[in-house]
């Protein structure tokens, strides 16, 4: 994913032909080790391609993804279970703190001489 993103950052930039050099370029300048092999490939299959033909590629690719499913829905449910374990948790600090109430003469406010 890394390296085609470096890639479509090069083409934006108007690369219309990024080389694999020019990719480990931009991935070096954020401290990202490419790898050679999936470079290699990477510039080979997208080699020659037009910005029309890499956008036809990509929403291939997104239609590829939901045929295969995926988290959108599966994160969902876990979400809404986060919520309500927060707003648990917020009931139990609430309660916590109206319990505390003892400490109020802790510095001196009672009557007697210590």
């Amino acid at each position: 994913m890394k390296h085609i993103a470096a890639y479509l950052l090069l083409v934006v930039g108007g690369n219309a032909a990024p080389s694999a050099d020019d990719v480990k370029g931009v991935l070096s300048s954020v401290g990202i080790e490419a790898d050679a092999d999936a470079l290699t490939r990477l510039v080979g299959a997208l080699e020659g391609k037009t910005v029309e033909e890499l956008s036809e590629i990509i929403e291939a690719g997104k239609e590829k993804l939901v045929n295969i499913g995926g988290g959108a829905a599966v994160a969902a449910a876990p979400a809404g279970e986060a919520a309500a374990a927060v707003e648990e948790e917020e009931e139990e600090e609430e309660e916590e703190e109206e319990d505390v109430g003892g400490a109020g003469d802790l510095f001196g406010d009672s009557d007697s001489d210590f």
